[in-house]
């Protein structure tokens, strides 16, 4: 990279050369990760001794990605960049566990929401590593919207009460797609509105992008699946005969195996193949041998069509060269979830989303693809270097165009979700000692984004005007959220909650729940169940039924012949 873009430009002032919180709002692709570097840099050069020493045990710089994908790719891009200085950059997610030694030999983590918020939730050992943090980046803090958004709300709470009462210096810099409610969320992360907040709007992608919304009237399903198959396949040979790359979202792992065999089956019909089969150039055979390699069948056999698969399900392997396959131009089509869109930095000129109805596992049924992932799979049409223009097309039924049109164009402010886990998250304050009392858990719920939403829209959380009206501050509301919680916390024996004196004090149960991320109904669930005459089956049933275990479903299969169920 030779110089800064124009967003980059505007910001550096106040990333590099100021110590202020800082929201950024931008669409994807206009180069965030790189205002993140810049503050990264402030915080090292802020270290640095006479000699050009950098003092490395004096600070830790903490990036939370919302996914594991993406914080592979991040520590991968930070990494590289900063390996010249010395400085060591780790994952720490789910699938990459550090030891103490290499917690503190590390100056940079990249971790997930969940993993950061177990980590500051564990009061012994680990207090040493957050009391360093000097700079916290939070990646897609739009996610508040999501069902994981508490996890953000709890962390940034944990971290400026922390600011306050320690008087230490933590910077916080958030990144997020364009959001209409960008003044709640920058009073959220404590940024000073007129310093600290950016907001680009989508005239500084770096690549414009035509949208394309095209609704199936039918209502027979079935023959609604086949119109999209239609519609799909239009569009692709459509961009394959202009000489671009597609990316086609299905929203399932087994769906993209059986799309990407359908375009294979219509291209051999129409006799259109030809337009799909990669060249063979020089470095094809070579390509072609580390392919013939894998174990994936359904991936050796679509690559001499020049069709690909991408999901969560596959080996990290298989993925990275399904990923360097279309980067390279061998595959012309690439068939893939959502993840993809999220996790890896991988453009195409078009993408096509088919359909959007997706499976949500805790609700059992077909909801609606959220406008964020939407938003996301958008950001990927256009290749920076190489278009004039990205062209995004959703594809879904008749009824749902106006509500997907709206969603794009109007944009609709963020809510808080925290009220979900509010139990939860109290739980794990108080049994790390920062909240003692009715009192304190009251002034922790003001640093939430809950709070900041409970005063701007009042009605979406259950409060009436009149309430609003007599308590602004809604001091009185937190009062009674903060009580609820305590009761039924004090009922699963979580903590012991004296009403009288408004006095919390923590149990080992519940001490054990938030540092196992133990949900509160599943603790309510074992309560229920467990007594001392369970044998081990039962035991083995009482666990299965913890709501961590929801989305797990069994396969439906025959007995084998010894009467037993087969479960691989």
């Amino acid at each position: 990279m030779k110089r800064l873009n124009r967003i980059q430009s505007m910001v550096f002032e106040t990333a590099y050369n100021t110590n202020e919180n800082l929201l950024i709002c931008a669409p994807t692709g206009a180069g965030k990760t790189n205002i993140a570097m810049l503050t990264v840099l402030h915080e090292i050069r802020q270290h640095l001794q006479p000699g050009g020493v950098i003092k490395k045990d004096e600070f830790k710089i903490v990036y939370v990605a919302p996914m594991k994908a993406l914080a592979a790719e991040m520590t991968n891009y930070f990494g590289k960049r900063l390996e010249p200085l010395g400085i060591t950059v780790k994952e720490l997610t789910g699938d990459m566990q550090l030891s103490k030694g290499e917690i503190l030999r590390t100056q940079m983590l990249v971790t997930t929401p969940e993993k950061w918020d177990v980590v500051t939730r564990k009061s012994v050992g680990d207090v040493a590593l957050s009391q360093i943090v000097r700079l916290l980046i939070l990646d897609e803090v739009h996610l508040l919207h999501e069902d994981r958004g508490p996890v953000l709300e709890s962390l940034v709470a944990r971290t400026i009460r922390q600011v306050e009462s320690t008087q230490s210096m933590i910077r916080i810099l958030g990144l997020s797609a364009t959001l209409p409610n960008y003044l709640d969320v920058a009073a959220f992360l404590h940024v000073n509105p007129y310093i600290g907040l950016f907001f680009f709007d989508s005239r500084f992608r770096p690549v414009p992008l035509a949208q394309t919304f095209v609704g199936i009237k039918t209502t027979n399903k079935i023959q609604q699946l086949h119109d999209m198959e239609e519609v799909c396949y239009n569009k692709v040979v459509e961009q394959v005969k202009a000489g671009h790359q597609v990316m086609v979202f299905v929203h399932a792992r087994n769906a993209t195996v059986r799309t990407a065999m359908g375009l294979i089956e219509m291209a051999k019909n129409h006799g259109e193949t030809c337009f799909f089969q990669p060249e063979q150039g020089a470095d094809y055979g070579q390509c072609e041998k580390q392919i013939q390699r894998s174990r994936n069948k359904q991936m050796k056999e679509m690559f001499p069509e020049g069709f690909g698969i991408h999901h969560a399900g596959m080996l990290r392997s298989d993925r990275n060269l399904m990923e360097t396959m279309f980067s390279r131009g061998h595959l012309k089509v690439l068939v893939c979830t959502a993840t993809l869109a999220w996790g890896v930095n991988l453009p195409a000129h078009a993408v096509i989303i088919k359909g959007t109805q997706i499976y949500d596992a805790k609700r059992g049924a077909l909801v609606d693809l959220g406008i964020l992932d939407v938003m996301q799979i958008f950001g990927r049409a256009g290749r920076p270097q190489f278009d004039k223009y990205g062209e995004g097309t959703i594809i879904t039924t008749h009824e749902k165009l106006s509500h997907y049109l709206t969603l794009l164009t109007q944009k609709n402010p963020i809510e808080s979700q925290f009220l979900n886990s509010l139990a939860d998250n109290l739980n794990a304050e108080v049994s790390l000692g920062t909240v003692t009392n009715v009192d304190e858990a009251v002034k922790w719920l003001s640093y939430t984004y809950l709070y900041v939403r409970m005063r701007a829209n009042p009605l979406a959380y259950g409060i009436n005007h009149r309430t609003f009206q007599m308590d602004p501050s809604l001091e009185l509301y937190r009062k009674e959220l903060v009580m609820e919680a305590g009761r039924k916390l004090d009922k699963a024996r979580m903590i012991r909650f004296e009403e009288r004196t408004g006095y919390f004090a923590a149990t080992d149960l519940g001490r054990t729940a938030s540092h196992f991320y133990i949900r509160y109904n599943t603790i309510e669930t074992f309560n229920e169940h467990f007594n001392s005459q369970r044998t081990e089956a039962d035991i083995l049933s009482i666990v299965s039924k913890a709501e961590e275990f929801d989305q797990l479903k069994v396969r439906a299969q025959l007995p084998n012949k010894h009467g037993c169920l087969d479960l691989n």
